[in-house]
């Protein structure tokens, strides 16, 4: 912390030669086990209707803002509108041995002028929970904006009340910020938001314990994990 000299004020640490960053533009993310491809054509229609239709799960549903479709007719009208969307940029979560689409996600509230970025849209197929995908794919998006878009601050946010996206933020590395009361109306009924963060000097770990536990060594002829995540930041 400086002091404002004279006036004896606490002030930020100086940030030298900042400049506004870009939007995000990146087609395609490739990782070991999966890819992240923007959703700009109607390529993952089908495989996304398994996800948010009337196929899946009720309870997948609880915390987020949406509800499954029921019909295809109607999903493909909010598709068309993911294709449309430059903030959400929504992408779909690939997995590479098949080709299908199990899931999305989305870089959203960007704020180029001060380097932010929310993660926001995680949508998984219950094929893609637990997995090595579903780590990836949070690494990739990460890393994309802290090492190619220069960003600071990359955000992730929850309803207060939904315990397993709190415990995959901390499990990936984000540091709870704080409870926004009575921020959200939705499904008509109360959401108390939790805020969380990693920063860009806090990236380097975050990002060297996930290459470490996504390393193929690091897991089973079975898949299994040998070392939990969260091993490799102690």
């Amino acid at each position: 912390m400086l002091e404002n000299k004279g006036i004896e004020q606490p002030i930020g640490f100086p940030i030298l030669d900042w400049h506004s960053r870009e939007l995000p533009t990146i087609q395609r993310l490739v990782g070991e086990y999966c890819y992240l491809e923007k959703i700009q054509s109607e390529k993952y229609l089908e495989d996304l209707y398994e996800v948010y239709g009337p196929a899946s799960r009720s309870e997948n549903w609880t915390y987020l803002p949406l509800l499954p479709f029921e019909n295809r007719v109607d999903f493909a009208e909010y598709y068309a509108t993911l294709i449309a969307s430059e903030d959400p940029y929504h992408f779909a979560i690939v997995d590479k041995i098949t080709g299908k689409a199990v899931g999305t996600m989305a870089l959203m509230r960007i704020d180029t002028t001060n380097g932010s970025v929310e993660v926001g849209f995680v949508i998984y197929s219950d094929v893609l929970k637990r997995t090595r995908i579903a780590t990836e794919a949070q690494y990739l998006l990460a890393d994309y904006a802290f090492e190619k878009l220069g960003y600071r601050r990359y955000e992730w946010k929850c309803d207060g009340l939904n315990q397993p996206s709190e415990n995959a933020a901390l499990r990936l590395g984000f540091k709870y910020e704080g409870l926004f009361r009575q921020a959200v109306v939705y499904k008509n009924r109360n959401r108390d938001t939790k805020w969380f963060s990693i920063i860009d000097q806090e990236w380097p770990i975050v990002k060297a314990a996930l290459v470490q536990w996504l390393a193929t060594e690091n897991f089973d002829e079975t898949g299994n994990q040998l070392k939990k995540l969260t091993d490799f930041r102690k």
